[in-house]
């Protein structure tokens, strides 16, 4: 769908250069003299380069809508993962990679996850907000140590290292959110 550089806002995938865009930055400028435009910084949803572009508010630019289907992750197939699609029972293998070191630990089996695709391609995986995960390993407690004073070092059982409150031991249930890796709260 082609739109007008004037309405670019944040947020927005654009297709550009051959290549898909999310827009990060848009600033609307109105000189005094000369035609409006648009200062445009954006990130490619594939390679992760950024871009910074310059568009007169005249200037046509293809917006693209990326289709959000709901997936389960399956299991580790070595160097990719298996994730079916809720709606058909189709399974795609991601790589590894592609997925990022970081997200991985987060999965479990039969979790419930997003995928962006664009022409039945995916371009993007969203993780639940928060997993929750069992305390493996973590230092006693000291007497004396009290919920106010700091957090002690632990291990999850996905192997992720994480702060947890004092008074917690190996075994409890703990909620984990998956952006930032921080403890938010013991599990129900």
């Amino acid at each position: 769908m082609k739109i007008n550089a004037n309405t670019i806002k944040p947020g927005m995938v654009l297709q550009h250069n051959a290549g898909l865009w999310v827009v990060t930055k848009v600033n609307h400028v109105k000189p005094g003299k000369g035609g409006a435009f648009a200062n445009v910084e954006a990130k490619n949803l594939e390679t992760g380069n950024k871009l910074a572009e310059r568009f007169r508010s005249e200037d046509k630019v293809e917006r693209v809508t990326l289709e959000q289907k709901d997936f389960s992750y399956l299991f580790d197939n070595g160097e990719s993962l298996v994730f079916m699609d809720d709606a058909t029972y189709e399974q795609i293998e991601l790589q590894k990679d592609w997925v990022g070191d970081e997200r991985i630990p987060y999965l479990q089996e039969g979790m419930k996850v997003i995928i962006e695709m664009h022409e039945e391609r995916p371009i993007g995986l969203e993780l639940p907000d928060q997993v929750v995960l069992e305390v493996a390993e973590t230092e006693p407690t000291v007497k004396g140590q009290t919920a106010s004073s700091s957090y002690k070092p632990a291990k999850a059982s996905n192997g992720v290292r994480i702060m947890i409150p004092p008074y917690m031991g190996v075994g409890e249930k703990i909620v984990v959110d998956t952006a930032t890796g921080e403890y938010v709260r013991r599990a129900d």
